[in-house]
């Protein structure tokens, strides 16, 4: 049966405020109903939650994960044209080079795995890995391609996938947002990447941030005392009950009314979330956090497990920003900038990786890692939008991503790309088809995860998209 929330009164969309973010139940005149409350899913499901580690600006597949010899033997020569021609970014594709990549690969795991020397620690957990190489969409820029991973659509306007799924099953913790985000500074396409689009604005992406108020605005003024807050809050809802009694339709008072409520929680689990001092020494360095190099992101990654840990559904985590520290835009110098970019996260990723394993979180918590697209095989041409002879243009023909965790069953390649890592050729995954496959994965039918908009029933995957995937991918 499709989930039709709006047909059950629930929280209509309000503003991007605290007050939206913070939202988790919906209060008619009579009473409070969760529209967060923990779901059973639609399908037997092998995880409950997921983290999705996002590579902000496309991560490129041939300096990771997807090694194309042929590379080395073409380079600096033009694309042959048996390869045929694409359109791109920024490059003209039969006007520039072939670019062979300077990573070393090597088999790790008893599959053999291929990955580059960019990713040791990551290598290490190849049985861990389900590695998908045959991903693709059509946006070759940014803003199209970000919406596409994220949005299951190029355009503007349309839920994000953490948003989807907590709709769909909601959150096993009372006291924290269901789907929460760690940005890593400015994003190229903006919030509603992990916004709730035209589904209600209870099930948007709550930004955390870094120190130990990771919650804006959560914690009461210094000089009102607990007594005095609750007498507030109390006082507060009292008024605003009467006001919505007689006026039963007004659910933006509702959800403003219900922010207070999970707000109140809130200081008391925001505080204990973001207080690491209770972690061993041991578990720090696991993340890198000892290091200045790996410290952020590693807290990052140690925060998800902490929040998975407490219920909630869906965590993302974000490396690269548009506002300082760089991204994983390969336009000028790829491989220095992928050699930059794997440093601060490789350590921390397998931190994760093992300390979820180590605490039992692994076979319950869908771990996905990926960007909006790979990079070309060819060079980005020295004056084409800033890049230069050893950069690499946008690729969304075909890429790399993996999972692990969640049931997934490691140890296994799933799909290529052609010989220069140009196109998806075997088992293309195109992204309405990836995100059927975590909803799969996490008990959702993506047909039947409707909501009703402007006439017609929406769905993460739009019209088209195939659970093939997941039957490989289940242990």
């Amino acid at each position: 049966m499709s989930i039709d929330l709006d047909r059950r009164n629930f929280l209509s969309r309000s503003g991007l405020g605290f007050g939206s973010l913070a939202a988790s139940y919906l209060l008619n005149a009579a009473e409070v109903t969760n529209p967060l409350a923990a779901r059973k899913p639609m399908l037997p499901a092998t995880a409950k939650n997921i983290i999705f580690l996002f590579m902000h600006g496309g991560p490129s597949h041939l300096e990771t994960f997807d090694p194309k010899p042929l590379l080395e033997r073409l380079n600096g020569q033009p694309v042959p044209d048996s390869f045929g021609d694409v359109q791109l970014q920024f490059s003209t594709f039969k006007s520039v080079p072939i670019l062979a990549s300077r990573r070393k690969f090597k088999k790790y795991g008893q599959a053999g795995i291929e990955v580059s020397d960019v990713f040791p620690h990551v290598a290490a957990h190849a049985d861990k890995l389900a590695v998908i190489r045959s991903c693709q969409h059509d946006g070759f820029t940014h803003t199209a391609a970000l919406n596409w991973l994220n949005n299951g659509w190029p355009r503007l306007g349309r839920p994000s996938v953490g948003s989807w799924v907590t709709y769909g099953l909601g959150s096993e913790s009372e006291n924290l947002p269901a789907f929460v985000v760690m940005l890593d500074g400015g994003i190229k396409s903006g919030p509603p990447v992990y916004g709730s689009g035209f589904l209600p604005a209870a099930y948007q992406g709550t930004v955390l941030r870094n120190g130990p108020a990771p919650i804006l605005n959560v914690q009461p003024p210094a000089a009102r005392g607990s007594a005095n807050q609750k007498d507030f809050r109390e006082l507060l809802q009292w008024q605003n009950q009467q006001h919505l009694t007689a006026r039963g339709d007004d659910t933006d008072l509702a959800a403003r009314m219900a922010s207070y409520e999970l707000a109140f929680k809130m200081q008391m689990a925001a505080p204990e979330l973001a207080d690491i001092a209770k972690e061993s020494d041991a578990t720090r360095k696991l993340y890198g956090m000892d290091e200045t190099g790996t410290a952020a992101f590693g807290g990052k990654c140690l925060l998800a497990r902490r929040l998975v840990e407490r219920g909630v559904r869906f965590v993302q985590l974000w490396s690269g920003s548009t506002t300082g520290g760089g991204d994983w835009d390969g336009h000028a110098q790829c491989d220095k900038g992928i050699v930059t970019m794997a440093g601060k996260v490789d350590k921390p990723i397998a931190g994760l990786l093992a300390d979820l394993e180590s605490r039992g979180l692994l076979d319950s918590t869908l771990v996905v890692w990926g960007g909006e697209f790979g990079r070309t095989p060819t060079s980005d041409g020295s004056a084409n939008g800033g890049g230069d002879s050893q950069g690499r243009d946008h690729n969304p023909y075909g890429f790399t991503i993996w999972m692990a965790g969640g049931g997934v069953r490691g140890g296994q390649v799933i799909g290529s790309t052609d010989e220069i890592g140009l196109r998806a050729v075997q088992d293309p995954l195109h992204v309405h088809d990836l995100h059927a496959t975590m909803l799969s994965l996490m008990g959702l039918d993506h047909e039947k995860l409707t909501y009703h908009f402007q006439g017609r029933d929406f769905r993460l995957t739009d019209v088209a998209g195939k659970t093939d995937l997941a039957a490989r991918l289940r242990t």
